[in-house]
């Protein structure tokens, strides 16, 4: 398939891997970049040193392009910005922040930028500020999310038809049909993040990814808006959530609830109960653990007799 988003990438589908807290490490980026898509590798979760190893050691799994997620509440911003530039990572997906802080300095070095937003308004701001395209995610996606809870439904067209650089979506994609749905909508590519969480080379615990895979509808639910909104699977510490709540806790509450170091408690140790399990809504129809490839694979042949399908009609 050659349009906008594999030809601003250099990849043979248009399939970009979320870049994920506690799940995007380097053997998951590089198996989707390996496979065709572009692979991220997920700097949220990562220490400097940490993401420094994982570039590096991305760089020896695969010769396809990959690339890094960046959230930009990251205390050591700077340091890491500084290690992607050193190690001349070429693509960089940055979220929850103003994109003109380092738009400017990364395109300097020669690096393709990315932004994920969850509006029309911040999708017109990231193109101001020089983004080369546009995550336009819908409140169905997983952890941090938008606080106006637009779906993926509206928000692609929205975006698509207000914006002139392209267009990649997320939020509810998990299939070859949703990908072919996105695109009808106006997006040039998909975002793909629970249904990669549930692979061989995600990093998450084991734990977590077989919760995923025994989700059904309505175990997830987007909550803690007063901090940042997270979809959450529902355990004991989002019944905990539940229960602050019909107290009337107020934000200094909730945070001393959330506490520190909950989502790599659940997604990453495996602790079901009190960790922050973050996934999104399509994980309803997620009912098997594959390896990275063979996601990327059924999806591009769902995608293709999904066409079949509608030329059909």
């Amino acid at each position: 398939m050659n349009n906008r988003i594999t030809s601003l990438f250099n990849i043979e589908f248009p399939i970009i891997q979320g870049g994920m807290v506690w799940a995007s490490g380097y053997k998951l980026a590089s198996a989707v970049s390996n496979a065709g898509g572009l692979g991220l590798i997920g700097a949220g979760s990562m220490y400097p040193d940490v993401l420094c190893e994982h570039i590096q050691k991305c760089k020896k799994a695969t010769d396809k392009p990959f690339g890094v997620n960046v959230p930009m509440l990251y205390p050591d911003l700077d340091e890491i910005m500084n290690i992607i530039i050193e190690e001349e990572v070429k693509i960089v997906f940055t979220s929850a922040g103003n994109p003109k802080t380092w738009t400017p300095k990364l395109k300097e070095n020669g690096i393709t930028v990315v932004h994920v937003v969850s509006s029309l308004k911040f999708a017109k701001k990231a193109e101001d500020a020089g983004v080369d395209a546009i995550v336009a995610e819908g409140f169905e996606a997983g952890g941090h999310n938008g606080r106006d809870e637009t779906t993926t439904l509206t928000l692609i067209p929205l975006v698509s038809k207000s914006i002139n650089i392209p267009v990649i979506a997320a939020g509810g994609i998990a299939t070859g049909e949703a990908m072919l749905a996105a695109m009808v909508l106006g997006a040039d590519g998909v975002q793909v993040g629970s249904r990669f969480v549930a692979s061989n080379e995600a990093s998450s615990h084991i734990n977590f990814k077989n919760e995923v895979v025994s989700a059904i509808e309505g175990d997830t639910q987007l909550t803690l808006k007063e901090l940042a909104p997270v979809r959450l699977l529902k355990n004991k510490f989002y019944e905990e959530v539940l229960l602050a709540y019909g107290n009337g806790s107020d934000i200094e509450q909730l945070k001393t609830l959330l506490g520190r170091g909950r989502a790599k408690l659940g997604m990453f140790e495996g602790d079901l109960d009190n960790g922050e399990l973050e996934i999104g809504q399509v994980s309803a129809l997620i009912n098997d653990i594959q390896p990275a490839a063979e996601i990327v694979k059924n999806m591009m042949q769902e995608f293709n007799e999904a066409k079949k399908r509608v030329a059909s009609l």
